[in-house]
């Protein structure tokens, strides 16, 4: 076939025109994204004491305020999910920006309790979109970079986590908690502001048969980046490998002996999916997705778990040491500063996480380096299945909370991989609803646990459920490092070189 008629994929064409300036536009929208989402999670650190002593609310009432955003979350990953697959990218992420910047500004401005918690919950439900910017970025990277520049994208969650603690260090001793919830919301609006410069998915326009969009798009990113689309015409996945089977027969083909009928070989089964082509929770859970979808949950359940859990146990096995180990010296905290301090610092812990990501997720492979991680971060916890110093405690969290922050931080890039461009972001946002319920369950089991002196078996807890997400991670059917994201499922365990 001449070159002029060869046809090309987006994937192709991205990796043809490498990563440039284009892709450093996207990263910087998206990450805005992420610094949005990691302020408006940090402040309920410090809001949820502030109104607790203003309005008089009990235990109970003070983390509904962070359950209510979990719950908004929970809804919110699993609902934009399903409207970016089927109505676009653009579409999903707008809607989530106008309803975290609105609900997050005029939480503000809240009256009493029961406003507070109705706009939070709000808050949560556009910060549930997340999954949606992450799928939007992973979409305009080159196979060949992709993982380095995730770990870069997921880099801005420990930007927003520092600059929240910082902005919290000077705004809550004198200003209060209404200025740090409206400051906060700061990074949402940015969202809006940009919207209009922001393109649509190629994959996705492909998918929907809108390829002059598609190439005006992927022309706008040569010219960005300075060079230039392969030759020949844009094409859908399957157009361009059933044009590669006609042209370069494989060992497989069958010849005809003469006078024999011809015959279609059984070739490898796949399936392009439409969003339309059923529920988009059934196609998660079809024979083809079921066993990489269950896993993905239980592995995302874990992360959440353990990383909330390791963040809260910092600060709570230093203060259930004064009551359950009497026999101390005792600690004193002066003031409030000391705890925002103590937040800024442990903020730090990401960023050897995010280094060790970086440096690891493309040389030994996605499943390898979220399963070190994991099994790492047991070992830093399993002494303290024991009481411990206050200053070996301390370390021992700080190790961990390095390991369970590089394996959530790898499981953003493995779980938007694995899925066909149909149901990509309703995969992750499912799977991130299920961490959500982790994030959840956490706080009221394992903090719990230790506030009533049972420390070994809180532990006992944490080292169970990261053991079993290792496990999972070892069991998921295959690496993507290095390939192609695809818009099939491939009915063989093992996807095309191609392909994931």
């Amino acid at each position: 076939m001449e070159d002029g008629n060869r046809s090309f994929t987006v994937d192709e064409a991205l990796v043809e025109m490498g990563f440039g300036k284009f892709q450093l536009y996207v990263l910087a929208y998206a990450g805005m994204g992420m610094v949005a989402e990691a302020m408006e999670m940090m402040l309920l650190s410090f809001v949820g004491p502030a109104v607790q002593s203003l309005w008089n609310l009990s235990s109970r009432e003070e983390s509904s305020i962070t359950s209510v955003v979990f719950a908004g979350m929970l809804i919110g990953a699993y609902s934009w999910g399903i409207v970016a697959d089927k109505h676009g990218r653009r579409k999903g992420f707008i809607i989530t920006a106008v309803v975290t910047f609105v609900a997050g500004f005029l939480s503000a401005f809240a009256p009493n309790y029961t406003w507070l918690i109705v706009l939070r919950c709000f808050v949560g439900l556009g910060l549930g979109g997340g999954p949606v910017l992450v799928s939007w970025y992973l979409e305009f990277i080159p196979a060949p970079n992709r993982g380095t520049w995730m770990v870069i994208f997921s880099g801005f969650w420990t930007v927003g986590t520092i600059l929240e603690a910082s902005l919290a260090w000077l705004i809550m001793p004198s200003l209060g908690w209404r200025w740090l919830l409206a400051l906060s919301s700061i990074p949402s609006s940015l969202l809006l502001m940009f919207y209009k410069w922001t393109p649509e998915s190629p994959r996705y326009l492909i998918l929907q048969g809108r390829k002059a969009e598609a190439l005006s798009i992927l022309e706008k990113i040569a010219r960005t980046n300075g060079t230039q689309l392969p030759k020949g015409v844009l094409g859908s996945e399957m157009e361009t490998e059933m044009e590669e089977t006609k042209s370069h027969p494989t060992e497989s083909t069958h010849l005809l002996k003469p006078g024999e009928l011809e015959e279609a070989p059984p070739p490898v089964s796949k399936i392009v999916l439409k969003p339309d082509d059923k529920g988009p929770l059934l196609t998660l859970l079809s024979p083809e997705l079921i066993k990489r979808t269950l896993l993905l949950w239980v592995v995302f359940f874990g992360n959440a778990f353990a990383y909330y859990g390791v963040v809260l146990l910092t600060t709570e096995l230093k203060i259930s040491q004064n009551s359950c180990y009497p026999t101390e010296k005792e600690l004193t905290h002066s003031s409030n500063d000391v705890n925002y301090r103590d937040v800024f610092i442990a903020s730090f812990a990401e960023f050897p996480g995010l280094l060790i990501s970086a440096a690891m997720v493309d040389r030994l492979g996605r499943k390898a380096s979220m399963s070190s991680m994991l099994f790492t971060c047991c070992i830093f916890l399993l002494p303290l299945l024991t009481h411990q110093s206050p200053t070996l405690t301390t370390a021992l969290l700080f190790g961990g909370r390095i390991c369970i922050s590089s394996a959530f931080t790898v499981v953003y890039i493995y779980a938007p991989e694995i899925y066909p461009t149909a149901v990509r972001t309703t995969g992750v946002g499912v799977g991130s609803s299920v961490g959500r319920i982790g994030g959840v369950l956490c706080p009221l089991v394992a903090v719990g646990l230790v506030h009533g002196c049972h420390q070994t078996i809180a532990v006992l807890l944490f080292e169970f459920v990261i053991l079993v997400s290792g496990i999972c991670v070892c069991l998921f059917p295959f690496e993507t490092s290095g390939r192609e994201l695809t818009d099939t499922i491939s009915t063989s365990n093992e996807p095309s070189s191609s392909s994931v």
